[in-house]
């Protein structure tokens, strides 16, 4: 399977490819080191992720899971850069709940480019709680992702364009 490995700000990143569709992103460095195109553009589009350069992520992305998982990792796909959803919210748009929601994000084989991220608990007094993150250091890694996207200049019509 060919993958490509970058060094970003929470370590090391690795993208997987299968027939030119991305099938996966995992925390560290891959072992072989194949640069097709799709992967090319994976570490261009994170590589100016991590520099605040956030655009539209339209690569093509085919991750393996149920058609409940897929369904849910499509509604998480829809959520802007620099917004949060509860995951009652996408329990609301994906079907399930809350509890479901979580165990479809921890099976995420794409994080990052599928915003798991961006996704987080409801808590006592309508405050927010940060929740869970299965990549990196877990919600640490997910605290700088969402200040990251919160640094980055606000781009109008910014949209993911996510087709699973």
């Amino acid at each position: 399977m060919p993958q490509l490995s970058l060094h970003t700000p929470i370590g090391p990143v690795t993208v997987s490819a299968e027939q030119e569709m991305i099938v996966a992103v995992d925390w560290g460095w891959g072992r072989d080191q194949e640069p097709t195109p799709v992967l090319t553009e994976a570490r261009a589009w994170l590589q100016d992720y991590f520099d605040h350069q956030i655009r539209p992520m339209t690569l093509p992305l085919d991750p393996y899971g149920t058609p409940y998982r897929r369904a849910v990792w499509t509604a998480i796909a829809g959520i802007p850069p620099g917004e949060t959803w509860t995951y009652a919210k996408v329990a609301a748009t994906a079907g399930g709940s809350p509890r479901s929601i979580g165990t479809a994000m921890a099976h995420n084989p794409i994080p990052l480019l599928i915003p798991c991220h961006r996704v987080v608990g409801s808590g006592a007094n309508g405050r927010f709680t940060i929740g869970g993150y299965s990549g990196g250091e877990g919600p640490e890694t997910k605290r700088f992702l969402l200040d990251l996207e919160a640094q980055a200049a606000p781009r109008p019509g910014l949209q993911q364009r996510i087709t699973l």
